[in-house]
């Protein structure tokens, strides 16, 4: 099943009634867990849970699991998550010591790990938990085999600050992409700074890519690309074209290109949660985020949020949205209990808990009723309300075509390449595979 159609199975499930979102790690640093001397079990768990209340539920999590499995170890630890994904996971698993439970993200990063053997089967292992989350598992699947399940999973749009909108007249949110540009120019009279983007990271800044990308190719276009890394259409073009004469309005704050996107108060949701920026274009995490960076660690009342609106006379889907979810996966040497522990955090009480938290939104349908921020109601609501949902564009190329796609719209950014140049290096990257 290609990933495309993959996604609209997981918008269909939200449909009826089904929301989704985020990530964790562990251990003190030797990698895999496994039998100690004395018969004990300690399994390593790395994440992605460094703010916000996620570290303390995982936390919970791991002791209650011990808790119930005497002789149980297990060693949680929580990483950033750029490091985890692009860095940790990766050196770990290509020198054979990885942890024993980690993230797992869907697209060409499983495939590549799943034809090196580094991941267990799970069908077997814990049948009725992969069924819990319905069509949601399918992109973690390959060829009909799950190795991992998502814990959560949603759709990408902006946190903004209700004060502020208030502030410089703003009586609702924008719906087209034309009023969004109107939106920034009534901040920028207003002397607020529109829009904070933690270039520094550079994933935050290739989504306003992906965005105009998607707005601006036809399904058909999204389709080829995936399938066949057709980058062909003119559509892919226009997209760096219509960034550009984006950063032409000078949208964003001073500084941005060094810009953190999660780290500290002067990061791009620091700069949310501190009145100083008015939107943040970021991912269904962005909450528990901009919570954990605010002088009393809570989510401020300000908080809104919205969907990237459509562009008129484009030819992608207005309603079209920009997403993706976070899985754990078993390591292939990993101990039986890691599935079961899996299976724990998998729960409905787990994963209720998680969704009462703040951190994020569940794949468990009954657990979405335990969401209390209404900014997570809203995304669980956009995602239901999604046409499709396509999974982001370097997780769905893989590694190899959205490293260079990453690169080229980073270049753009920095005002030193072109919107033929992201392309030129994706269709180049994936001459290489």
């Amino acid at each position: 099943m290609n990933r495309r159609s993959t996604m609209r199975l997981v918008t269909l499930t939200a449909a009826t009634g089904l929301a989704l979102a985020s990530l964790t790690a562990c251990s003190s640093g030797d990698g895999g867990g496994g039998e100690g001397g004395d018969g004990e079990v300690t399994i390593t768990w790395w994440h992605n849970g460094t703010t916000g209340p996620l570290p303390e539920v995982w936390e919970e999590v791991a002791q209650e699991f011990e808790a119930d499995h005497p002789g149980v170890n297990v060693e949680q630890t929580g990483y950033q998550n750029e490091e985890l994904q692009r860095t940790l996971i990766p050196n770990a698993l290509a020198a054979g010591d990885p942890p024993d439970l980690f993230q797992v993200w869907p697209g060409g990063e499983l495939r590549d790990q799943v034809e090196n053997g580094y991941l267990m089967p799970l069908d077997d292992e814990i049948p009725d938990t992969i069924e819990s989350v319905g069509a949601a598992v399918n992109p973690w699947q390959v060829d009909g085999e799950t190795y991992a399940i998502p814990f959560t999973f949603g759709i990408e749009g902006f946190w903004y600050n209700t004060d502020l909108f208030e502030q410089a007249g703003i009586d609702a949110p924008p719906e087209t992409f034309d009023e969004l540009l109107d939106v920034v120019e009534q901040l920028k009279d207003a002397g607020i700074t529109p829009i904070a983007v933690g270039a520094g990271d550079k994933w935050p800044a290739a989504h306003w890519w992906y965005q105009f990308a998607l707005k601006s190719c036809s399904p058909e276009a999204l389709e080829a690309a995936e399938a066949e890394s057709d980058f062909s259409d003119d559509c892919w073009v226009e997209a760096g074209e219509q960034l550009e004469e984006f950063l032409a309005i000078e949208p964003f704050q001073e500084g941005f290109l060094g810009t953190p996107a999660q780290q500290g108060a002067g990061s791009s949701a620091g700069l949310i949660a501190n009145g100083q920026a008015a939107m943040e274009l970021m991912g269904h995490w962005n909450a528990g985020v901009i919570g954990g960076l605010t002088a009393d660690q809570q989510v401020p009342e300000f908080l809104g949020w919205f969907p990237f609106p459509g562009i008129d006379g484009a030819a992608g889907d207005p309603t079209a949205a920009l997403g993706g979810g976070d899985g754990y996966g078993c390591s292939s040497e990993a101990p039986p209990e890691c599935a079961e522990l899996l299976e724990y955090i998998m729960s409905e009480e787990v994963q209720a808990k998680f969704a009462a938290s703040g951190s994020g939104i569940p794949t468990v349908p009954a657990a979405t009723e335990s969401l209390e921020d209404e900014n997570l109601k809203a995304v669980a609501e956009g995602l239901a309300e999604a046409s499709f949902v396509q999974l982001w564009f370097d997780t769905a190329f893989g590694t190899t075509v959205g490293n260079a796609m990453n690169e080229g719209i980073t270049n753009l950014f920095g005002g030193s390449g072109s919107p033929e140049d992201i392309v030129t290096k994706m269709q180049d990257a994936a001459a290489t595979q």
